[in-house]
């Protein structure tokens, strides 16, 4: 599937509600056999919390140009626990409920944790994600 962009962030940014470029937008490490992906998902309450096996902390270099969504790599540190397949970039408002998903990308090499640094790199390309315009 690679990245799928979550309808609510796509209505929400219309309206004007969420903005990628001044949120606070992080990332979470998701395991695929805890969590199924549906567009109509709207915020991180909608991830269950046994899928989660880690999250970044606030992205930084946040750029949209031409409808691609990009951001400095990171790293998810200290990370144990299941394998996870996918990765979730949402808004975090500091409540699930209210922390908008953004998108969801399960084009990643599956990853299982030592306790170690996970560290991401974003497809230089392809950014985050791309919205057509």
């Amino acid at each position: 599937m690679a990245a799928a962009v979550y309808s609510i962030y796509i209505d929400r940014q219309n309206a004007g509600t969420d903005d990628f470029l001044t949120s606070n937008v992080k990332c979470v490490a998701v395991d695929t056999a805890d969590y199924t992906f549906s567009a109509a998902h709207q915020d991180l309450a909608d991830v269950p919390a046994g899928a989660r096996v880690a999250t970044s902390g606030n992205l930084a270099s946040k750029t949209v140009s031409g409808g691609v969504y990009d951001a400095a790599d990171f790293t998810f540190t200290g990370v144990s626990g299941d394998q996870f397949e996918a990765l979730i970039y949402y808004i975090d408002t500091a409540v699930e409920a209210t922390s908008t998903l953004i998108c969801y990308d399960d084009g990643i090499s599956a990853t299982t944790p030592d306790g170690g640094n996970i560290n991401v790199t974003i497809n230089a390309s392809n950014g985050i994600m791309k919205i057509p315009a």
